[in-house]
């Protein structure tokens, strides 16, 4: 009877087990500790600590530590709290379940040290452009240890150093990165971010910012209302300057010296204004700007251009005086006529404004040049003609004569006949 007794408690305990899991919890969390069995005739359970002090015996608390209490106790189920958890709890605690012989099952409670938050040291405002930046970030009390990452207007820098150290605890670390760089006048007013990640923050990252203030010499720049500035119209030049701290008032040269003409060059402030534009307004204008830090310059090379007009230049062709050869006279009307036209301009239109046709112009030159060459030569000719003519009707008479007294007497007959027949010619 007794036999049968041990063998049913013998085979009942096997198929008891005690069940438990791993709890993970941030430190000053709280954890909970959860012990079950699937099949139990009344057997009591235990939770103990890693120093194997027992904290529960069914529902009868066994350490006096106000952090661990109840939650609750059945022949099923044994489950117990711990709050404020610290990172001396972490360790291994066992459920016993007293069968025969004594079952038990480990839970491991990993305890998170959670990491300070970040601070950035190195920074010293201002920089001068120019000089090397090192900022560190550094963080304590992660376990495990944290990751630093480094941020320049959102934009992820990868280049930097890490370094970890154990504490004095010898569970948490301390975690530094340090950033390297140049000053740059771009990263003057951009925010520097080191960003602590860490699985005890419950993906809410600890951030700490630092806005970079650079120094830098001015940048000049001269912008202009007039791409191509003609004689007559006015011109606009905008001297752009940019630094830190901001430029004082520029300062505007032509070729070296002042201003030559202050009545139609007007400085306000950065733009300068030039009106009614001529030849001698032609130069090398410079813009300067400066500021504790430096100065800095830039030029604009103004050239003024003639004004463009599509019209013909006034060309005078004189006219040729020759009217004993209708011809010729027909011809002087018809190029004073030509010359009437061409010279037809905008009376406005300053001199030397008006963009020529060479080409027409030679060709209408050779023109009149052509036949005054011809109309001397028929002149001459004609001349020529009539003074042959002249000359025979002048020996007519003494041809016929036998002898020098009758060709003398006839000639002087024929100079009486030619006093009567009289040409004229026009």
């Amino acid at each position: 009877m007794l036999w049968d007794r041990l063998t049913d408690v013998k085979e009942s305990s096997q198929g008891q087990f005690p069940l438990t899991q791993n709890v993970t919890v941030v430190e000053g969390g709280t954890a909970n500790l959860t012990c079950r069995v699937d099949q139990n005739d009344n057997t009591s359970l235990q939770w103990s600590n890693p120093a194997q002090q027992t904290l529960y015996f069914d529902d009868k608390k066994a350490l006096r530590d106000n952090r661990i209490e109840l939650v609750r106790a059945s022949w099923h189920e044994l489950s117990i709290s711990v709050s404020d958890v610290s990172l001396s709890d972490e360790g291994q605690y066992t459920c016993s379940l007293f069968t025969m012989p004594v079952k038990t099952s480990k839970a491991f409670l990993t305890v998170l040290g959670v990491p300070e938050k970040p601070q950035i040291t190195g920074f010293t405002s201002p920089v001068m452009e120019g000089e090397r930046m090192q900022l560190t970030c550094k963080t304590s009390g992660s376990k495990p240890a944290a990751d630093i990452r480094w941020f320049k207007n959102d934009k992820e820098v990868k280049d930097v150093k890490y370094l970890k150290e154990e504490d004095a605890n010898r569970k948490t670390f301390t975690v530094s990165s340090t950033l390297d760089f140049l000053a740059d006048r771009n990263d003057d007013g951009a925010v520097v971010s080191c960003r602590v990640d860490h699985e005890s923050l419950n993906a809410t990252p600890q951030i700490a910012m630092q806005v970079l203030e650079i120094h830098y010499t001015p940048l000049v720049k001269i912008i202009s209302s007039n791409s191509w500035p003609e004689e007559g119209q006015s011109i606009i030049l905008t001297c752009e300057s940019k630094g830190k701290p901001v430029p004082e008032p520029v300062l505007w040269t032509k070729d070296g010296g002042e201003l030559p003409d202050p009545e139609r060059m007007v400085v306000n402030g950065r733009v300068l204004s030039i009106s009614f534009l001529n030849k001698t307004d032609n130069g090398t204008y410079r813009c300067e700007a400066k500021n504790p830090i430096g100065r800095n310059s830039t030029e604009y090379v103004l050239i003024v251009h003639d004004v463009f007009n599509t019209l013909l230049p006034t060309t005078v062709i004189p006219s040729l005086t020759t009217a004993t050869v209708t011809t010729t006279v027909a011809l002087t009307a018809s190029t004073t006529t030509s010359a009437t036209a061409i010279s037809t301009r905008d009376p406005n239109a300053l001199a030397g404004q008006t963009g020529p046709d060479h080409a027409l112009i030679g060709g209408i030159v050779a023109v009149v040049v052509f036949v005054t060459l011809c109309s001397i030569i028929l002149l001459g000719r004609y001349l020529a003609r009539h003074k042959g003519t002249y000359l025979t009707n002048e020996a007519k008479g003494a041809e016929d004569a036998p002898d020098a007294d009758t060709a003398i007497i006839n000639a002087e007959g024929s100079q009486v006949n030619a006093e009567e027949k009289k040409e004229y010619f026009i």
